[in-house]
């Protein structure tokens, strides 16, 4: 069973190795074009800070080498990791600086040392991941696995694992009591029993259980001979058959249960991480942007049509609860505004309103929703009340899209999901999207939309309008 082992070693001692080496090379760096202090260059300090620039790597290592040694990441997840490793790191040293009643390095120095490690770790990891992929593509790097139970469960498995060898596993084959399935171009090794002198003749990474729940003193019996055996045994739930979805576990004395519905911002340390975000973003939008987009968008408002230059109108926010959201007007005062979307070419847009519409400046005024707790910055897009009331009994989950504030921009918007929805399957897309930010919520996830929607400003967008 060493092989197994051995793997994750290497893997862990490779990546280390690189990690402790750009710590080095960037402080060495910065030292040589003379970015580093005068005071730092004596002898004693310059080797005191460097034992404490590694050592402050060996907690985070701790914390992060599990991560590593998963056989699928994620190059958004690897980039994350490297800013939490990165954070910790700096955590780490600057405590143990101020400890040992070290000189402090300048604020300066530090941003620039820990910036430029953060690109060198990130293109490192993200180099060793796509170099990874190709060494397995290879044949190199993967893990021999076995299947239990030849059922829906066990050959969607298999059909996963054949489709993507890039996860580095390399299927034996199943085992299964039916010994008469016809098993597609992958072999049947005999019967769940014989697996037992499988393991023992054989060199088996992993086992894969797909069995009924009914044989749970039989499964119970071939977990504990994987773990003698150093094999590890995973179990694939029976209602993965009809719940295609990210299930949590969780224990109550003992006895587990399944959460089928993940909300991050259920945690209130999440929540008060995105509302401390919206108010700071929120207040920087208003007082650098938002005085020369009103005069800009007031004047313009002004000339193109009579009317109010702020629209307002009802919309369902958090919990379903109405309240008033704003908007720069860019239609003509109209009746159907509660009740009908923005179309192409719509004859009720002003002149100025396209514009205003395409470059997201009519959205402005919804910081103002925001400061007020009414609304977020990334979130599902509000809906007019016509719109709640009448997709809510036509698509099935929209209304989870309601339990977290409604935002000025989102994830569906920056997947495609924008503008007018003429057909129900563009507004159960939207839902799921929605739901599906509400399940994976993050605040690098907040992020990234605030970074697409800037983007896509610039780059347009068709359905914009």
């Amino acid at each position: 069973m060493s092989k197994r082992f051995g793997k994750s070693r290497f893997l862990s001692a490779f990546i280390l190795i690189g990690d402790v080496l750009l710590i080095n090379s960037v402080f060495f760096f910065l030292y040589f074009v003379d970015f580093l202090p005068v005071e730092f260059h004596r002898g004693s300090i310059f080797r005191q800070i460097i034992l404490l620039l590694n050592a402050s790597y060996v907690p985070v290592f701790y914390i992060i080498r599990e991560q590593h040694a998963q056989r699928v990441f994620e190059m958004e997840r690897m980039i994350r990791l490297a800013f939490y490793s990165i954070t910790f790191h700096f955590i780490f040293f600057y405590t143990l600086v101020n400890f040992l009643y070290l000189p402090k390095l300048p604020l300066q120095f530090l941003i620039t040392y820990y910036a430029i490690l953060y690109v060198l770790i990130s293109f490192w990891w993200i180099s060793g991941r796509v170099y990874l992929k190709k060494i397995r593509l290879k044949g190199k790097n993967y893990r021999d696995i076995v299947i239990l139970g030849a059922g829906k469960n066990g050959v969607e498995l298999a059909n996963t694992i054949k489709e993507d060898p890039t996860f580095g596993f390399r299927l034996l084959g199943y085992f299964d009591d039916n010994t008469g399935l016809k098993t597609r171009g992958v072999p049947l090794l005999g019967r769940v029993d014989d697996i037992y002198g499988f393991i023992e003749q054989n060199n088996v990474d992993e086992v894969y259980c797909a069995l009924p729940d009914s044989q749970g003193e039989r499964i119970l019996k071939l977990l504990d001979f994987s773990e003698k055996n150093l094999v590890r045994f995973f179990i694939i739930p029976g209602y993965h058959t009809y719940l295609k979805r990210r299930i949590d576990m969780h224990t109550l004395n003992g006895v587990p249960y399944f959460s089928l519905f993940r909300e991050p911002l259920e945690n209130d340390l999440n929540r008060a991480i995105k509302r401390a975000f919206d108010i700071g973003f929120s207040l920087f939008v208003l007082v650098t942007i938002f005085p020369f987009a009103y005069v800009f968008a007031a004047i313009a408002i002004k000339l193109s049509s009579p009317g109010p230059i702020f629209f307002k109108q009802k919309r369902t926010g958090i919990k379903g609860e109405d309240f008033y959201c704003y908007k720069f007007r860019t239609m003509k005062v109209n009746v159907e505004a509660d009740k009908l979307q923005a179309q192409k070419n719509d004859p009720r847009k002003t002149r100025i309103g396209e514009l205003l519409r395409k470059t997201n400046i009519d959205e402005l005024p919804q910081f103002f929703n925001v400061l007020k707790g009414e609304m977020s910055v990334v979130g599902p897009r509000p809906h007019m009340l016509k719109h709640t009331e009448d997709y809510s009994l036509l698509i099935d989950k929209y209304m989870i899209r309601h339990l977290i504030k409604p935002g000025i921009t989102g994830w569906a918007q920056v997947r495609g999901y924008r503008g007018e929805t003429k057909e129900l399957e563009q507004m159960e897309g939207r839902v799921n999207m929605d739901v599906w930010y509400i399940e994976n919520w993050s605040m690098w996830l907040d992020l990234k939309v605030i970074f697409l929607t800037v983007f896509n400003i610039f780059k347009g967008e068709k359905n914009a309008y």
